[in-house]
């Protein structure tokens, strides 16, 4: 599935675009070419960045800040999309939802051979090592880093509090979701960005080899696609494939409205639940709540084309 050919391609990206300076994970074999994304990605609806990951929009993104984990499942589960959730994290900022284009980072255990031949590669084009900063240099605004550290402790630290200063500013406050380690964890919970991550130790990375970058990934039980939408709550991340993000939206939208209603009739103080909740049982509820329902669609979507 994977192709060699491709370390030509991105020891050019890294030629250009890495700031090579701690001797730390240095071994990158594959990435998915651009037409690779555009294979594997061929349901995406929207535009596309430059290295062909699914670009979904900037305004939708912004929207996505008030999903919840239960109106991105409703949808997924409808579709039959049952592996796209992953938990278990160490939160950084609970109350701050994380939500950005996927940007994905795969490492493995070092193997000496394996290590050799791609360091061998790397230095003639001029690289001397390939390492986590290789990826972190590619970061692009409206991305959050996903990466795949095999749920590696000790020497699995991504980044400490540098280096995510330094993605915060590269994605604009994306995020990082890492099935691994991060260190420095006073220094990161000084600065506002999501972040998820699996344990902390004060260890520098190592003895692991970058192996990935933009290809699917494994976080958790998900399988990760370059670009996917990344909405991350208190409760863990979901990781949506672009060509639903708009369907649940629109059914968040109708959602909210439905909470709102119900929560308004039961301040009246007239109503059991099960005459309100999950629909109404009497006909003159039911149409109230319809009429309700578009006028405040109707609202909500006017507002949005105003901004």
């Amino acid at each position: 599935m994977f192709r060699a050919q491709n370390l030509a391609a991105i020891l050019a990206i890294a030629a250009s675009s890495a700031v090579l300076t701690l001797p730390i994970a240095n071994a990158q074999l594959i990435s998915f070419s651009k037409q690779d994304l555009i294979d594997y990605t061929k349901d995406n609806p929207f535009d596309r960045l430059s290295d062909g990951r699914p670009k979904v929009p900037d305004n939708l993104i912004e929207q996505a800040k008030e999903l919840s984990s239960e109106e991105v499942w409703a949808v997924l589960q409808e579709k039959k999309y049952n592996n796209q959730y992953a938990d278990g994290f160490m939160v950084l900022h609970p109350g701050k939802t994380m939500v950005g284009r996927a940007f994905t980072v795969q490492f493995m255990p070092v193997r000496e051979d394996v290590e050799g031949v791609a360091e061998a590669k790397a230095k003639a084009r001029g690289i001397p090592r390939l390492m986590n900063q290789t990826a972190i240099d590619m970061l692009q605004p409206g991305d959050v880093l996903v990466v795949d550290l095999f749920s590696k402790k000790v020497n699995g630290t991504i980044v400490g509090d540098n280096l995510f200063y330094y993605v915060m500013k590269a994605t604009h406050g994306g995020g990082l979701v890492v099935d691994g380690s991060i260190r420095d964890l006073d220094g990161l919970s000084q600065i506002d960005m999501p972040g998820y991550f699996k344990n902390v130790d004060p260890t520098p990375i190592g003895n692991v080899m970058l192996t990935g970058i933009n290809l699917p990934v494994r976080i958790g039980g998900v399988t990760v696609m370059p670009g996917d939408l990344v909405v991350g709550d208190r409760e863990g991340v979901y990781f949506i494939p672009p060509q639903f993000v708009k369907e649940i939206l629109d059914h968040a939208d109708e959602t909210h409205v439905h909470d709102e209603w119900t929560k308004k009739k039961f301040d009246e103080g007239k109503y059991k639940s099960s005459e309100i909740y999950g629909s109404p049982s009497d006909p003159k509820l039911q149409q109230e709540y319809k009429e309700y329902l578009k006028r405040r669609l109707d609202e909500i979507h006017k507002q949005r084309e105003s901004k």
